[in-house]
Protein backbone atom coordinates (compact mmCIF):
# COMPACT_ATOMS: atom_id res chain seq x y z
CA UNK A 1 0.00 0.00 0.00
CA UNK A 2 1.61 3.18 -1.10
CA UNK A 3 -1.22 5.71 -1.11
CA UNK A 4 -1.13 8.57 1.35
CA UNK A 5 -4.29 9.26 3.34
CA UNK A 6 -3.75 13.00 3.11
CA UNK A 7 -3.70 12.86 -0.66
CA UNK A 8 -6.78 10.71 -1.17
CA UNK A 9 -10.45 11.62 -1.00
CA UNK A 10 -12.44 8.38 -1.26
CA UNK A 11 -16.22 8.15 -1.00
CA UNK A 12 -17.26 7.84 2.61
CA UNK A 13 -17.61 4.18 3.44
CA UNK A 14 -14.89 3.05 1.07
CA UNK A 15 -12.24 4.12 3.55
CA UNK A 16 -12.74 1.30 5.89
CA UNK A 17 -10.25 -1.58 6.02
CA UNK A 18 -12.26 -4.92 5.78
CA UNK A 19 -11.39 -8.57 5.64
CA UNK A 20 -11.61 -9.97 2.11
CA UNK A 21 -14.48 -12.41 2.40
CA UNK A 22 -16.16 -12.23 -1.00
CA UNK A 23 -14.19 -10.64 -3.79
CA UNK A 24 -15.80 -9.30 -6.95
CA UNK A 25 -13.88 -11.55 -9.31
CA UNK A 26 -15.62 -14.90 -9.72
CA UNK A 27 -13.83 -17.95 -11.05
CA UNK A 28 -15.49 -19.20 -14.26
CA UNK A 29 -17.17 -22.58 -14.07
CA UNK A 30 -15.42 -25.37 -15.95
CA UNK A 31 -17.12 -27.32 -18.70
CA UNK A 32 -17.12 -31.09 -19.23
CA UNK A 33 -13.76 -32.82 -19.25
CA UNK A 34 -12.26 -34.34 -22.37
CA UNK A 35 -11.33 -33.43 -25.91
CA UNK A 36 -14.78 -32.03 -26.70
CA UNK A 37 -14.49 -29.47 -23.91
CA UNK A 38 -10.95 -28.56 -24.97
CA UNK A 39 -12.09 -27.98 -28.53
CA UNK A 40 -14.95 -25.75 -27.42
CA UNK A 41 -12.88 -23.76 -24.91
CA UNK A 42 -12.27 -20.13 -25.94
CA UNK A 43 -8.66 -19.32 -26.71
CA UNK A 44 -8.37 -16.89 -23.81
CA UNK A 45 -9.63 -19.29 -21.11
CA UNK A 46 -7.02 -19.97 -18.46
CA UNK A 47 -5.82 -23.56 -18.60
CA UNK A 48 -5.41 -23.60 -14.81
CA UNK A 49 -9.12 -22.87 -14.36
CA UNK A 50 -10.14 -25.43 -16.95
CA UNK A 51 -8.19 -28.09 -15.09
CA UNK A 52 -10.42 -27.61 -12.05
CA UNK A 53 -13.17 -29.45 -13.97
CA UNK A 54 -15.89 -28.35 -11.56
CA UNK A 55 -13.89 -29.09 -8.42
CA UNK A 56 -13.66 -26.46 -5.69
CA UNK A 57 -10.40 -24.53 -5.99
CA UNK A 58 -7.75 -25.29 -3.41
CA UNK A 59 -6.53 -22.65 -1.03
CA UNK A 60 -3.60 -22.12 1.28
CA UNK A 61 -3.89 -23.40 4.81
CA UNK A 62 -2.69 -20.64 7.11
CA UNK A 63 -0.70 -21.54 10.19
CA UNK A 64 -1.13 -18.33 12.16
CA UNK A 65 1.38 -17.94 14.99
CA UNK A 66 0.83 -15.25 17.59
CA UNK A 67 2.49 -13.65 20.59
CA UNK A 68 2.78 -10.34 22.42
CA UNK A 69 5.90 -8.18 22.51
CA UNK A 70 7.47 -6.92 25.72
CA UNK A 71 5.90 -3.50 25.12
CA UNK A 72 2.41 -4.97 24.62
CA UNK A 73 1.99 -5.10 20.83
CA UNK A 74 0.05 -8.11 19.58
CA UNK A 75 1.81 -10.03 16.78
CA UNK A 76 0.33 -12.38 14.15
CA UNK A 77 2.73 -14.21 11.82
CA UNK A 78 2.43 -16.58 8.86
CA UNK A 79 5.60 -18.10 7.47
CA UNK A 80 5.59 -18.17 3.65
CA UNK A 81 8.81 -19.24 1.95
CA UNK A 82 7.63 -19.10 -1.68
CA UNK A 83 9.23 -15.69 -2.35
CA UNK A 84 12.36 -14.09 -0.82
CA UNK A 85 10.41 -11.21 0.69
CA UNK A 86 8.08 -10.31 3.54
CA UNK A 87 5.12 -8.02 4.19
CA UNK A 88 4.75 -6.11 7.44
CA UNK A 89 1.61 -4.24 8.51
CA UNK A 90 1.25 -2.32 11.77
CA UNK A 91 -2.33 -1.37 12.66
CA UNK A 92 -3.13 1.19 15.34
CA UNK A 93 -6.44 2.23 16.88
CA UNK A 94 -5.53 5.70 15.64
CA UNK A 95 -8.22 6.55 13.10
CA UNK A 96 -10.43 9.60 12.98
CA UNK A 97 -12.71 8.15 15.68
CA UNK A 98 -9.88 9.15 18.06
CA UNK A 99 -9.79 12.78 16.83
CA UNK A 100 -11.82 14.10 19.75
CA UNK A 101 -12.59 17.77 19.20
CA UNK A 102 -9.95 18.17 16.47
CA UNK A 103 -11.22 16.62 13.21
CA UNK A 104 -8.35 15.78 10.87
CA UNK A 105 -5.79 15.17 13.63
CA UNK A 106 -5.47 11.44 12.93
CA UNK A 107 -5.17 11.96 9.18
CA UNK A 108 -2.51 14.64 9.51
CA UNK A 109 -0.51 12.61 12.01
CA UNK A 110 -0.44 9.59 9.74
CA UNK A 111 0.34 11.62 6.63
CA UNK A 112 3.30 13.27 8.38
CA UNK A 113 5.02 10.06 9.48
CA UNK A 114 7.35 9.79 6.48
CA UNK A 115 7.96 13.52 6.11
CA UNK A 116 10.95 13.47 8.41
CA UNK A 117 13.02 11.50 10.92
CA UNK A 118 16.27 12.41 12.64
CA UNK A 119 18.79 13.22 9.89
CA UNK A 120 16.42 12.55 6.97
CA UNK A 121 13.78 14.59 5.19
CA UNK A 122 10.95 13.20 3.08
CA UNK A 123 13.19 12.84 -0.01
CA UNK A 124 15.92 11.00 1.88
CA UNK A 125 13.33 8.66 3.40
CA UNK A 126 11.85 7.86 -0.01
CA UNK A 127 15.30 7.32 -1.51
CA UNK A 128 16.24 5.13 1.44
CA UNK A 129 13.35 2.72 0.88
CA UNK A 130 13.77 2.80 -2.89
CA UNK A 131 17.49 2.07 -2.68
CA UNK A 132 16.73 -1.07 -0.67
CA UNK A 133 14.00 -2.25 -3.04
CA UNK A 134 11.48 -1.72 -0.23
CA UNK A 135 8.03 -0.15 -0.32
CA UNK A 136 6.56 1.92 2.54
CA UNK A 137 2.87 2.73 2.83
CA UNK A 138 0.57 4.49 5.25
CA UNK A 139 -3.10 5.29 5.59
CA UNK A 140 -5.66 6.61 8.06
CA UNK A 141 -9.33 5.65 8.28
CA UNK A 142 -12.20 5.91 10.76
CA UNK A 143 -11.21 3.03 13.04
CA UNK A 144 -7.54 2.63 12.35
CA UNK A 145 -4.28 3.95 11.00
CA UNK A 146 -1.70 1.70 9.36
CA UNK A 147 1.90 1.66 8.22
CA UNK A 148 3.19 -1.05 5.92
CA UNK A 149 6.49 -2.33 4.61
CA UNK A 150 7.31 -4.76 1.83
CA UNK A 151 10.97 -5.74 1.68
CA UNK A 152 13.33 -8.42 0.51
CA UNK A 153 14.00 -10.87 3.32
CA UNK A 154 17.78 -11.12 2.84
CA UNK A 155 19.47 -9.79 5.96
CA UNK A 156 21.42 -7.04 4.17
CA UNK A 157 18.15 -5.62 2.79
CA UNK A 158 15.82 -6.49 5.64
CA UNK A 159 17.72 -4.90 8.49
CA UNK A 160 18.22 -1.39 7.03
CA UNK A 161 14.65 -1.35 5.68
CA UNK A 162 13.32 -2.27 9.11
CA UNK A 163 15.49 0.33 10.81
CA UNK A 164 14.10 3.07 8.55
CA UNK A 165 10.54 1.76 8.91
CA UNK A 166 10.82 1.74 12.70
CA UNK A 167 12.07 5.33 12.68
CA UNK A 168 9.29 6.52 10.37
CA UNK A 169 6.53 4.77 12.31
CA UNK A 170 7.80 5.30 15.83
CA UNK A 171 10.01 8.39 15.78
CA UNK A 172 8.80 10.97 13.21
CA UNK A 173 9.93 14.57 13.62
CA UNK A 174 6.86 16.31 12.12
CA UNK A 175 8.69 19.16 10.29
CA UNK A 176 6.77 22.43 10.16
CA UNK A 177 7.25 23.04 6.43
CA UNK A 178 5.88 19.62 5.58
CA UNK A 179 2.85 20.23 7.79
CA UNK A 180 2.07 23.45 5.88
CA UNK A 181 2.33 21.64 2.56
CA UNK A 182 0.07 18.76 3.57
CA UNK A 183 -2.46 21.13 5.09
CA UNK A 184 -2.60 22.95 1.77
CA UNK A 185 -3.18 19.65 -0.02
CA UNK A 186 -6.04 18.82 2.30
CA UNK A 187 -7.55 22.29 1.91
CA UNK A 188 -7.35 21.96 -1.88
CA UNK A 189 -9.17 18.66 -1.54
CA UNK A 190 -11.93 20.27 0.49
CA UNK A 191 -12.42 22.82 -2.29
CA UNK A 192 -12.65 20.02 -4.84
CA UNK A 193 -15.26 18.25 -2.72
CA UNK A 194 -17.57 21.27 -3.02
CA UNK A 195 -17.94 20.42 -6.71
CA UNK A 196 -18.46 16.69 -6.14
CA UNK A 197 -22.03 15.68 -5.29
CA UNK A 198 -20.89 12.26 -4.13
CA UNK A 199 -18.60 13.80 -1.51
CA UNK A 200 -21.25 16.29 -0.43
CA UNK A 201 -23.83 13.56 -0.02
CA UNK A 202 -21.49 11.19 1.80
CA UNK A 203 -20.60 13.78 4.42
CA UNK A 204 -24.23 14.67 4.95
CA UNK A 205 -25.22 11.00 5.18
CA UNK A 206 -22.67 10.18 7.88
CA UNK A 207 -23.65 13.29 9.79
CA UNK A 208 -27.32 12.28 9.73
CA UNK A 209 -26.57 8.62 10.46
CA UNK A 210 -24.17 9.14 13.38
CA UNK A 211 -25.18 12.48 14.89
CA UNK A 212 -22.70 13.35 17.66
CA UNK A 213 -20.75 10.09 17.38
CA UNK A 214 -17.08 10.24 16.26
CA UNK A 215 -17.94 8.34 13.07
CA UNK A 216 -20.00 11.34 11.96
CA UNK A 217 -16.88 13.47 11.46
CA UNK A 218 -15.16 13.41 8.05
CA UNK A 219 -11.96 11.37 8.35
CA UNK A 220 -9.86 14.11 6.77
CA UNK A 221 -11.29 16.86 8.96
CA UNK A 222 -12.66 20.10 7.54
CA UNK A 223 -11.56 23.45 6.17
CA UNK A 224 -12.33 24.89 9.61
CA UNK A 225 -10.45 22.33 11.73
CA UNK A 226 -7.31 21.53 9.72
CA UNK A 227 -5.59 24.97 9.58
CA UNK A 228 -5.33 25.25 13.36
CA UNK A 229 -3.73 21.84 14.01
CA UNK A 230 -0.20 22.25 15.41
CA UNK A 231 2.95 20.16 15.48
CA UNK A 232 2.54 19.85 19.25
CA UNK A 233 -0.89 18.28 18.74
CA UNK A 234 0.54 15.82 16.21
CA UNK A 235 3.29 14.80 18.62
CA UNK A 236 0.83 14.34 21.47
CA UNK A 237 -1.52 12.26 19.30
CA UNK A 238 1.37 10.13 18.05
CA UNK A 239 2.65 9.50 21.57
CA UNK A 240 -0.81 8.31 22.63
CA UNK A 241 -2.23 6.57 19.56
CA UNK A 242 0.94 5.06 18.06
CA UNK A 243 1.93 3.40 21.32
CA UNK A 244 3.03 -0.24 21.27
CA UNK A 245 0.11 -1.31 23.44
CA UNK A 246 -2.23 0.19 20.84
CA UNK A 247 -0.62 -1.72 17.93
CA UNK A 248 -1.14 -4.98 16.07
CA UNK A 249 1.87 -6.21 14.09
CA UNK A 250 1.10 -8.56 11.18
CA UNK A 251 3.92 -10.37 9.38
CA UNK A 252 3.82 -12.68 6.35
CA UNK A 253 6.73 -13.97 4.32
CA UNK A 254 10.14 -15.53 4.08
CA UNK A 255 11.02 -15.42 7.78
CA UNK A 256 11.58 -18.00 10.47
CA UNK A 257 9.77 -17.68 13.79
CA UNK A 258 12.98 -16.41 15.36
CA UNK A 259 13.45 -13.80 12.63
CA UNK A 260 9.80 -12.75 12.88
CA UNK A 261 10.14 -12.29 16.62
CA UNK A 262 13.20 -10.11 16.07
CA UNK A 263 11.35 -7.99 13.47
CA UNK A 264 8.34 -7.51 15.75
CA UNK A 265 10.55 -6.70 18.72
CA UNK A 266 12.47 -4.06 16.75
CA UNK A 267 9.29 -2.35 15.56
CA UNK A 268 7.60 -2.55 18.96
CA UNK A 269 10.62 -1.14 20.80
CA UNK A 270 10.72 1.89 18.48
CA UNK A 271 7.13 2.86 19.27
CA UNK A 272 6.07 5.13 22.13
CA UNK A 273 5.20 3.28 25.33
CA UNK A 274 1.56 3.17 26.29
CA UNK A 275 -1.65 1.11 26.49
CA UNK A 276 -4.41 0.38 23.98
CA UNK A 277 -6.98 3.11 23.46
CA UNK A 278 -10.65 2.45 24.20
CA UNK A 279 -12.99 1.90 21.27
CA UNK A 280 -15.68 4.51 20.63
CA UNK A 281 -19.05 4.13 22.33
CA UNK A 282 -21.84 2.49 20.37
CA UNK A 283 -23.85 5.00 18.31
CA UNK A 284 -27.50 5.69 19.02
CA UNK A 285 -30.22 4.92 16.51
CA UNK A 286 -30.68 7.83 14.08
CA UNK A 287 -33.96 9.36 13.03
CA UNK A 288 -35.13 8.00 9.69
CA UNK A 289 -35.93 10.46 6.93
CA UNK A 290 -34.93 12.05 3.62
CA UNK A 291 -32.60 15.01 3.18
CA UNK A 292 -32.23 16.60 -0.26
CA UNK A 293 -29.25 18.77 -1.20
CA UNK A 294 -29.71 20.89 -4.29
CA UNK A 295 -26.85 20.57 -6.79
CA UNK A 296 -26.69 21.53 -10.50
CA UNK A 297 -26.28 18.26 -12.36
CA UNK A 298 -27.94 15.99 -14.88
CA UNK A 299 -28.01 13.16 -12.36
CA UNK A 300 -29.08 12.71 -8.77
CA UNK A 301 -27.04 10.76 -6.23
CA UNK A 302 -29.15 8.53 -4.01
CA UNK A 303 -27.64 7.31 -0.73
CA UNK A 304 -29.58 5.14 1.71
CA UNK A 305 -28.17 3.92 5.02
CA UNK A 306 -28.86 2.62 8.49
CA UNK A 307 -26.71 1.34 11.32
CA UNK A 308 -25.38 -2.15 10.70
CA UNK A 309 -23.13 -4.26 12.91
CA UNK A 310 -19.74 -4.26 14.58
CA UNK A 311 -16.99 -6.59 13.40
CA UNK A 312 -17.53 -9.19 16.12
CA UNK A 313 -21.23 -9.70 15.47
CA UNK A 314 -21.95 -13.45 15.00
CA UNK A 315 -24.46 -12.66 12.25
CA UNK A 316 -21.75 -11.37 9.90
CA UNK A 317 -21.59 -14.53 7.70
CA UNK A 318 -25.36 -14.48 7.16
CA UNK A 319 -25.43 -10.72 6.54
CA UNK A 320 -22.48 -10.88 4.17
CA UNK A 321 -24.09 -13.60 2.07
CA UNK A 322 -27.50 -11.92 2.28
CA UNK A 323 -26.05 -8.64 1.09
CA UNK A 324 -24.21 -10.41 -1.72
CA UNK A 325 -27.60 -11.43 -3.08
CA UNK A 326 -29.22 -8.04 -2.50
CA UNK A 327 -26.58 -5.78 -4.02
CA UNK A 328 -23.08 -6.72 -2.93
CA UNK A 329 -21.93 -8.30 -6.15
CA UNK A 330 -21.95 -7.13 -9.74
CA UNK A 331 -24.60 -8.24 -12.22
CA UNK A 332 -27.25 -10.67 -11.06
CA UNK A 333 -28.01 -9.09 -7.69
CA UNK A 334 -31.56 -8.04 -6.86
CA UNK A 335 -30.75 -4.35 -7.09
CA UNK A 336 -28.73 -4.55 -10.32
CA UNK A 337 -31.32 -6.77 -11.98
CA UNK A 338 -34.30 -4.56 -11.16
CA UNK A 339 -32.74 -1.11 -11.39
CA UNK A 340 -30.20 -1.41 -14.20
CA UNK A 341 -30.84 -4.53 -16.23
CA UNK A 342 -34.64 -4.31 -16.46
CA UNK A 343 -35.05 -0.52 -16.49
CA UNK A 344 -31.71 1.05 -17.42
CA UNK A 345 -31.97 3.57 -14.58
CA UNK A 346 -28.35 3.53 -13.43
CA UNK A 347 -24.84 2.53 -14.35
CA UNK A 348 -24.48 0.64 -11.09
CA UNK A 349 -26.25 0.18 -7.74
CA UNK A 350 -24.52 -1.43 -4.80
CA UNK A 351 -25.20 -2.28 -1.18
CA UNK A 352 -22.70 -3.02 1.57
CA UNK A 353 -22.30 -3.70 5.26
CA UNK A 354 -19.15 -2.13 6.73
CA UNK A 355 -18.62 -3.67 10.18
CA UNK A 356 -16.32 -1.60 12.38
CA UNK A 357 -15.20 -1.40 16.02
CA UNK A 358 -18.76 -0.37 16.79
CA UNK A 359 -21.80 -0.46 14.53
CA UNK A 360 -20.72 0.50 11.05
CA UNK A 361 -23.09 1.52 8.26
CA UNK A 362 -25.21 -0.49 5.89
CA UNK A 363 -25.43 1.53 2.69
CA UNK A 364 -27.04 1.50 -0.75
CA UNK A 365 -25.52 3.87 -3.33
CA UNK A 366 -26.47 4.77 -6.88
CA UNK A 367 -26.97 7.71 -9.21
CA UNK A 368 -29.68 8.11 -11.81
CA UNK A 369 -31.18 10.63 -14.22
CA UNK A 370 -32.49 13.58 -12.22
CA UNK A 371 -35.99 13.44 -13.71
CA UNK A 372 -36.33 9.79 -12.61
CA UNK A 373 -34.82 10.15 -9.14
CA UNK A 374 -38.03 10.06 -7.10
CA UNK A 375 -39.29 6.92 -8.79
CA UNK A 376 -35.89 5.25 -8.63
CA UNK A 377 -35.63 5.93 -4.91
CA UNK A 378 -39.06 4.41 -4.30
CA UNK A 379 -38.11 1.42 -6.42
CA UNK A 380 -34.94 0.78 -4.40
CA UNK A 381 -36.89 1.09 -1.15
CA UNK A 382 -39.48 -1.39 -2.41
CA UNK A 383 -36.79 -3.88 -3.48
CA UNK A 384 -35.25 -3.75 -0.01
CA UNK A 385 -38.65 -4.09 1.68
CA UNK A 386 -39.58 -7.08 -0.49
CA UNK A 387 -36.21 -8.73 0.14
CA UNK A 388 -36.60 -8.37 3.89
CA UNK A 389 -40.17 -9.68 3.76
CA UNK A 390 -39.52 -12.73 1.61
CA UNK A 391 -35.79 -13.37 1.88
CA UNK A 392 -33.63 -14.86 -0.86
CA UNK A 393 -34.68 -17.79 -2.96
CA UNK A 394 -32.93 -21.12 -2.55
CA UNK A 395 -31.43 -20.68 -6.02
CA UNK A 396 -30.03 -17.25 -5.11
CA UNK A 397 -28.50 -18.64 -1.94
CA UNK A 398 -26.99 -21.64 -3.73
CA UNK A 399 -25.49 -19.37 -6.39
CA UNK A 400 -24.06 -17.03 -3.74
CA UNK A 401 -22.47 -19.95 -1.91
CA UNK A 402 -20.87 -21.22 -5.12
CA UNK A 403 -19.58 -17.74 -5.90
CA UNK A 404 -18.09 -17.45 -2.42
CA UNK A 405 -16.49 -20.89 -2.66
CA UNK A 406 -14.95 -19.96 -5.99
CA UNK A 407 -13.69 -16.54 -5.00
CA UNK A 408 -12.65 -17.25 -1.43
CA UNK A 409 -9.24 -18.73 -2.34
CA UNK A 410 -8.22 -15.32 -3.69
CA UNK A 411 -8.50 -13.95 -0.15
CA UNK A 412 -5.30 -15.75 0.81
CA UNK A 413 -3.66 -16.10 -2.58
CA UNK A 414 -0.95 -13.51 -1.91
CA UNK A 415 1.13 -12.39 1.03
CA UNK A 416 -0.30 -8.90 0.69
CA UNK A 417 -3.87 -10.15 1.09
CA UNK A 418 -2.92 -12.39 4.01
CA UNK A 419 -1.10 -9.65 5.93
CA UNK A 420 -4.14 -7.40 5.56
CA UNK A 421 -6.38 -10.10 6.97
CA UNK A 422 -4.00 -10.80 9.85
CA UNK A 423 -4.01 -7.11 10.70
CA UNK A 424 -7.81 -7.04 10.77
CA UNK A 425 -8.05 -10.26 12.80
CA UNK A 426 -5.72 -8.78 15.39
CA UNK A 427 -7.23 -5.32 15.36
CA UNK A 428 -10.82 -6.51 15.77
CA UNK A 429 -9.78 -9.28 18.19
CA UNK A 430 -11.24 -12.07 16.06
CA UNK A 431 -10.43 -15.78 16.54
CA UNK A 432 -7.35 -16.97 14.68
CA UNK A 433 -9.66 -19.45 12.91
CA UNK A 434 -11.91 -16.62 11.70
CA UNK A 435 -11.36 -17.17 7.97
CA UNK A 436 -12.07 -20.90 8.14
CA UNK A 437 -15.02 -20.33 10.48
CA UNK A 438 -16.51 -17.75 8.14
CA UNK A 439 -16.33 -20.11 5.18
CA UNK A 440 -17.86 -23.04 7.04
CA UNK A 441 -20.64 -20.96 8.57
CA UNK A 442 -21.47 -19.34 5.23
CA UNK A 443 -21.74 -22.65 3.41
CA UNK A 444 -24.07 -24.05 6.09
CA UNK A 445 -26.57 -21.16 6.00
CA UNK A 446 -30.22 -21.72 5.12
CA UNK A 447 -32.62 -19.32 3.43
CA UNK A 448 -34.45 -18.78 6.71
CA UNK A 449 -31.24 -18.00 8.60
CA UNK A 450 -30.23 -15.36 6.06
CA UNK A 451 -33.72 -13.84 6.10
CA UNK A 452 -33.78 -13.77 9.90
CA UNK A 453 -30.37 -12.10 10.15
CA UNK A 454 -31.22 -9.45 7.56
CA UNK A 455 -34.46 -8.59 9.36
CA UNK A 456 -32.74 -8.56 12.75
CA UNK A 457 -30.38 -5.79 11.64
CA UNK A 458 -32.26 -3.93 8.90
CA UNK A 459 -35.70 -2.36 8.52
CA UNK A 460 -37.04 -0.69 5.39
CA UNK A 461 -38.66 2.08 7.47
CA UNK A 462 -35.47 3.03 9.33
CA UNK A 463 -33.48 4.32 6.37
CA UNK A 464 -31.55 7.56 6.54
CA UNK A 465 -31.63 8.91 2.99
CA UNK A 466 -29.64 11.70 1.37
CA UNK A 467 -30.19 12.79 -2.25
CA UNK A 468 -27.96 15.25 -4.11
CA UNK A 469 -29.05 16.73 -7.42
CA UNK A 470 -31.27 19.31 -9.12
CA UNK A 471 -34.93 19.91 -8.47
CA UNK A 472 -36.61 19.04 -11.77
CA UNK A 473 -40.06 17.79 -12.81
CA UNK A 474 -40.28 14.06 -12.35
CA UNK A 475 -41.17 11.47 -14.97
CA UNK A 476 -42.69 8.01 -14.40
CA UNK A 477 -40.32 5.08 -14.43
CA UNK A 478 -40.21 2.88 -17.52
CA UNK A 479 -41.81 -0.51 -17.17
CA UNK A 480 -39.39 -3.40 -16.57
CA UNK A 481 -38.30 -5.21 -19.71
CA UNK A 482 -35.56 -7.48 -20.93
CA UNK A 483 -34.43 -4.69 -23.28
CA UNK A 484 -34.88 -1.30 -21.59
CA UNK A 485 -35.21 1.60 -24.02
CA UNK A 486 -33.16 3.89 -21.77
CA UNK A 487 -29.70 2.43 -21.52
CA UNK A 488 -27.55 3.40 -18.53
CA UNK A 489 -24.77 5.91 -19.01
CA UNK A 490 -21.44 4.36 -19.91
CA UNK A 491 -19.59 6.22 -17.19
CA UNK A 492 -20.91 7.58 -13.88
CA UNK A 493 -21.11 11.37 -13.84
CA UNK A 494 -18.85 11.70 -10.78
Amino acid sequence: MSDRSALRYPLIGSCIIALVVAVAAVLPRSGHAGDQANAARPANTLQSLAELDGKAPGRRQLNIQHWTTTEGARVLFVEARELPMFDLRVTFAAGSSQDGTTPGLATLTNAMLNEGVAGKDVTAIAEGFEGLGADFGNGSYRDMAVTTLRSLSAKDKREPALKLFAQVTGQPTFPEEALKRIKNQLLAGFEYEKQNPGKIGSKALFSKLYGNHPYAQPSDGSAESVPGITVEQLRAFHAKAYAAGNAVIALVGDLSRQEAEAVAAQVSAALPKGPALAAPAQPVEPKAGITHIDFPSKQTHLMLAELGIDRQDPDWPALSLGNQILGGGAFGTRLMSEVREKRGLTYGVYSAFSPMQVRGPFMINLQTRAELSDGTLKLVQSILADYLKNGPTQQELDDAKRELAGSFPLSNASNASIVGQLGAIGFYNLPLTWLEDFMQQSQALTVEQVKTAMNKHLAADKLVIVTVGPKVPQLPLPAPTDKPSEQPLGVPEH
